[in-house]
């Protein structure tokens, strides 16, 4: 276990900093508030922190535009403000890493206001601008992912721009070796600074291909949503698993040029390697990106695991099957559940009946897979999905933007389409954190408006400050949990061995290391199970349970196990 860099044992939580703790009383988080909360995240155990963007952005894309990448954004704080976090952060132990968008600027960046100004500006090519087609129209039929279609017409200059997202993210042209230059000043500027690393958004988009063909598959945004829409009202599970496929199809020049990518990716590392200690995690699933195992991503989120409309054990066996089975020799398991882009664990996983209970097996799940766990802040509350009931709460422009296809374009009735934007918009999951209850939840005054509405369940019990003063908690659950996984030696190292494959409701699996082996019994359903497992040690000692137990030593030739009970035990 001592081989182990610090990544492979950290459990990750990521800081929407918007939505975290807001430190001046303006309705919107900050670092002041993140550095007054460093001691709770220290005694929450988790280890390292992964930032959404912080940098200066006109928020047409929540902070994915960024209009200047070495700096800070003014309602969050300075510069000097994020040193001093930094250094907290690193004095308590806690690791920092931060977003970092490749693939487009804002619009409103220098770089893009000078490459628009002028056709033989030095920094015209620094983005993708291509002459209108011979109807005076875009140049493709290319769409952007957020509706639309991908190309922006500049009056002032006669061409077209490229944006895969919103108009006001236009792509930058990574093709040309100055941008290439310039962000990896980027990247060296913060790494100056000591920050520990960076999540890559995003980066299967930064190519696309050169000669501009037409997508082929007859199919438009519209259609796919219209479609996705009409399975969603009908209940037509196996249909919606299908249109991730479609989407592929109508980008299939847009994304995912593996032959460019991976080279660049390696470049990237040769940067990130001049530092040392220093670690990079890819916002994407294909394992290709860990390259031979060593000179690619350091992790690369499993995203499969989460997308599943239940945590079933046959869906967790069959993903860690393929998903280790597949992974270069050396490369390092990343696993996540939940993030700023998707419904929170705690809704999406939920039964209606059993949704705590639930609750509490998905962070266990996290916690004892092989591999990096990441959490998404507010999960060790329970926070859940808030759906909005206006469209001037929503601050998600690709959620009315979708809003605004349905009806003009789709003849959707307003009320219909109100209905699917308030389900898949990201904004339902980028609440305020819920700090006490009191007005506003404690994270703002209570004469502020939040940028976002407070989930009003947090007089409802979810939130900080009651919680730590209850011992059955959620907060105090998953602080025991964080803490039990320190002190295991076979959960930060061991190998994963599965059990009792055909168990329906129930999973099991061994963590193997060379201090230590441990059995991990995950009971999914209401039912209680007596189980026996033909192992080479007849004995297991208690390392954490989710309810009290007669003893601190089972026989394994018949272990009790409660309904949704959690179990660990090392092998003796």
């Amino acid at each position: 276990m001592n081989d182990l860099k610090w990544w492979q044992k950290a459990v990750f939580y990521q800081i929407y900093p918007r939505s975290f703790a807001d430190g001046n009383g303006d309705g919107i988080g900050d670092v002041q508030g993140m550095i007054a909360k460093l001691d709770y995240l220290k005694e929450l155990g988790i280890d390292a922190l992964w930032l959404s963007p912080h940098y200066p952005s006109p928020q047409a894309d929540c902070g994915y535009d960024v209009s200047d990448y070495c700096a800070v954004a003014p309602e969050y704080g300075t510069l000097a403000e994020f040193e001093t976090f930094l250094a907290e952060a690193h004095q308590r132990g806690l690791r920092v890493i931060l977003d970092m968008v490749f693939n487009h600027t804002s619009d409103e960046h220098a770089w893009f206001l000078e490459s628009k100004s002028s056709r033989d500006n030095p920094k015209r090519n620094w983005y993708i601008w291509r002459d209108p087609a011979p109807d005076g129209g875009p140049p493709n039929n290319w769409e952007s992912t957020f509706t639309g279609s991908a190309w922006e017409y500049d009056e002032t200059t006669g061409q077209y721009y490229y944006h895969y997202f919103l108009k006001e993210q236009p792509d930058l042209n990574w093709r040309n070796p100055e941008v290439k230059e310039a962000m990896w000043d980027a990247v060296r500027f913060w790494l100056d600074l000591g920050i520990d690393g960076f999540r890559l958004d995003a980066i299967g988009t930064i190519y696309e291909d050169p000669a501009l063909p037409d997508q082929t598959s007859g199919m438009t945004l519209l259609d796919l949503y219209q479609a996705y829409q009409a399975a969603q009202e009908d209940g037509e599970r196996e249909k919606l698993a299908t249109f991730g496929k479609v989407w592929r199809q109508i980008f299939e020049h847009q994304v995912g040029r593996e032959d460019e990518m991976h080279p660049l990716m390696q470049e990237l590392r040769t940067v990130i390697n001049e530092y040392p200690d220093r670690m990079l995690v890819a916002e994407d699933s294909d394992i290709a990106y860990y390259g031979d195992g060593d000179n690619e991503m350091h992790l690369v989120f499993n995203f499969p695991l989460m997308r599943t409309e239940r945590l079933t054990p046959a869906h967790i066996r069959q993903n860690q099957e393929q998903r280790l089975s597949a992974l270069p020799a050396g490369a390092w398991p990343c696993n996540t559940l939940g993030n700023h882009d998707s419904t929170r664990v705690y809704t999406h996983f939920a039964d209606g009946e059993h949704d705590a209970q639930l609750a509490r097996l998905s962070l266990a799940l996290m916690l004892t897979l092989r591999g990096t766990p990441f959490l998404y802040n507010g999960e060790e509350i329970g926070m859940t999905d808030l759906l909005l009931n206006e469209l001037g709460q929503f601050r998600d422009t690709l959620a009315l933007l979708q809003y605004q296809m349905l009806v003009e374009l789709g003849g959707t009735p307003p009320e219909q389409a109100f209905e699917h934007i308030r389900r898949m918009t990201r904004d339902k999951c980028r609440t305020p954190l819920h700090w006490a209850n009191a007005p506003q939840a404690g994270f703002s005054p209570a004469d502020v408006e939040t940028w976002l509405p407070v989930n009003p369940n947090y007089a409802a019990g979810v939130n900080v400050a009651e919680q730590l003063d209850n011992p059955d908690s959620m907060l105090n659950f998953y602080r025991r949990m964080l803490w039990m996984r320190k002190k295991t030696p076979a959960l930060l190292a061991g190998d994963y061995q599965p059990l009792h494959e055909e168990a329906v409701d129930y999973l099991a699996f061994l963590r193997r290391a060379d201090e230590q082996t441990c059995l991990v019994v995950l009971n999914f359903s209401a039912h209680a199970h007596t189980l026996t497992f033909e192992l080479a040690a007849e004995h297991a000692q208690l390392i954490f349970s989710s309810r009290e137990r007669a003893a601190e030593m089972d026989n394994l030739s018949a272990v009790e196990i409660a309904p949704f009970e959690i179990y660990l035990a090392a092998l003796q």
